[in-house]
């Protein structure tokens, strides 16, 4: 979103919530009140009204319902204590967790499922927000961040108060065009949270809110009580198989978003074999989109023409055939750009000045990043799978004057083991010299990280291949190896600032590395200072 200056991060709640009484929170969980003796009973409790919902024990505010729920080594409920003092009104926990809030001192909302009751209660409390916004859902391995961040920012440039929710954290820009920013860690925030989120964006009158919907989020019930105007589903390749165990559990919990109790009408990319299968088997009306001349879907894209760093493309649908340009290079950047003018019209804008504005909007921070353009091109990308990595290398192969590609790579610690072989074959498979190097590690050892992903590369490979100790480092040595007309992708990481190691974060852009690297190994050569910056 563009502003004058950077602001200032924010709450994620309203500053003037709505609340909700006991008596109507448990009648809508199904709970007594605490001190009653059947459900929403009124003996007790009715003169209590909470203000605002929240899990995190440390950021309770007075007046709010506290949900303490168990976790997969500690129960929430044992920071009771800590949530009484700083002013919780009312915990709400499952039988396990009673006893503690009790001891306490807190009112106890009892339920079986307290994690789904915290979305129900969420949302009560702050007035069903989502009701109030248009909302787009966006699913997907890979995509997600893109489409979002292109919808806002061309609502954006047609002046409609607008905001995006997911990995890069949670912007808007309120009705009288103040931009806002809210820190969020999770790509879909927890229920409190989120409806927290759309109360603040309620409250100052934006209009549309575009999110991306994760699969954790779709099984752990964060994004319950919000049925969206309209869902995506971009794609499905391997990750994240640490927490679901199976690709067929990973595309199940996808498919919830294509249900009348978390959307309206769909749309849905046709490329891969996932999205046909849920294409037949959603529960909502879908359209279907492809960028596939084998595929049958309502809209396709046609062969793509380079345009400046992006390209122009024609689509095919109901209404004949029209032209749209993705800011961005390659056909996954054309998909993502016909979703997005897709999920526009879903939600009522559409015509020449929406496509037009899609057109300029469709840059996004640590996407395909251009951040040095000559004599070396230096790109950084978020690409941290299989699929988005090759990807990423396929669209810089193609273009035009790209001589040799230098990748750097590696993959998250304590993340699907799996997919770290595959990574490092497609890497040595499509880039000239591979430098396999740290990305997150978090708890693991990053060496034991390298050895993973260097033992998908065979023997045999024609690819130049380096292990390198430090994300830094390599950063370093692929700008020193660099020769004109060469292309170094940076891949992994993004527009992330910073790299969790053994349980901190430490400071740590791409951005900033490679075009400092970039900078010195050119003035070590003998250069003048003029390097070509980005776009």
């Amino acid at each position: 979103m563009t502003s004058t200056m950077e602001p200032d991060l924010e709450p994620a709640r309203p500053r003037r919530g709505r609340g909700a009484s006991a008596t109507d929170l448990a009648h809508a969980l199904g709970a007594p009140v605490p001190g009653s003796a059947e459900p929403g009973s009124s003996e007790c409790g009715a003169e209590l009204v909470l203000r605002g919902v929240t899990l995190d024990s440390r950021s309770v505010e007075p007046g709010d319902l506290w949900c303490a729920l168990p976790g997969a080594h500690a129960h929430g409920a044992q920071f009771a204590e800590q949530a009484a003092g700083l002013g919780a009104a009312m915990a709400l926990t499952d039988p396990t967790g009673r006893e503690r809030c009790e001891a306490a001192g807190l009112p106890v909302l009892v339920v079986e499922d307290p994690r789904t009751a915290t979305a129900t209660a969420a949302a009560l409390v702050q007035g069903r927000p989502a009701a109030h916004l248009a909302t787009i859902g966006v699913t997907g391995t890979n995509g997600k961040t893109s489409i979002t961040t292109a919808i806002t920012r061309t609502l954006l440039e047609l002046a409609v108060p607008a905001g995006a929710i997911g990995t890069s954290g949670t912007s808007y820009r309120d009705a009288r065009r103040v931009d806002h920013a809210i820190g969020t860690v999770r790509t879909t925030p927890e229920a409190p949270e989120l409806h927290g989120l759309l109360a603040r964006m309620v409250e100052d009158d934006v209009e549309v809110v575009s999110m991306e919907v994760s699969s954790h989020a779709l099984v752990l019930h964060r994004a319950d009580e919000v049925v969206y105007d309209v869902a995506c589903f971009t794609n499905l390749t391997q990750d994240h198989l640490d927490f679901h165990g199976t690709m067929e559990a990973y595309y199940e919990a996808k498919r919830l978003l294509f249900t009348p109790e978390h959307a309206r009408r769909g749309v849905v990319c046709v490329d891969d074999e996932w999205g046909r299968r849920l294409a037949r088997e959603a529960r909502i009306p879908v359209t279907t989109y492809t960028t596939r001349t084998d595929v049958e879907a309502d809209h396709r894209a046609g062969a793509h023409r380079p345009e400046g760093y992006g390209s122009t493309f024609e689509v095919e649908g109901p209404g004949g055939t029209r032209t749209l340009q993705a800011a961005l290079p390659g056909r996954h950047y054309v998909a993502n750009t016909l979703a997005a003018e897709l999920l526009l019209a879903a939600i009522g804008h559409a015509g020449q000045e929406v496509t037009e504005a899609l057109g300029r909007a469709g840059t996004v921070p640590g996407r395909m990043e251009s951040v040095a353009a000559d004599p070396i091109r230096g790109i950084v990308d978020y690409s941290h799978t299989p699929d988005a990595l090759e990807q990423a290398l396929t669209t810089l192969r193609g273009v035009p004057g790209t001589d040799r590609i230098l990748v750097v790579m590696g993959a998250g610690g304590d993340r699907d083991r799996g997919k770290r072989p595959r990574m490092g074959e497609v890497a040595a498979r499509l880039a000239d010299v591979v430098i396999v190097t740290d990305d997150n590690p978090r708890t693991e050892d990053p060496a034991a990280i390298r050895r993973d992903v260097l033992s998908g590369i065979p023997d045999s490979t024609n690819a130049q291949v380096h292990d390198v100790d430090g994300r830094g480092a390599a950063i370093a040595l692929a700008a020193y190896l660099a020769d004109v007309s060469d292309t170094i992708l940076v891949a992994g990481k993004g527009a992330e600032t910073g790299q969790q190691i053994g349980g901190i974060v430490q400071p740590f852009d791409d951005r900033l590395r490679l075009r400092d690297a970039l900078r010195d190994a050119h003035t070590a050569r003998g250069g003048a200072d003029d390097m070509d910056e980005g776009r």
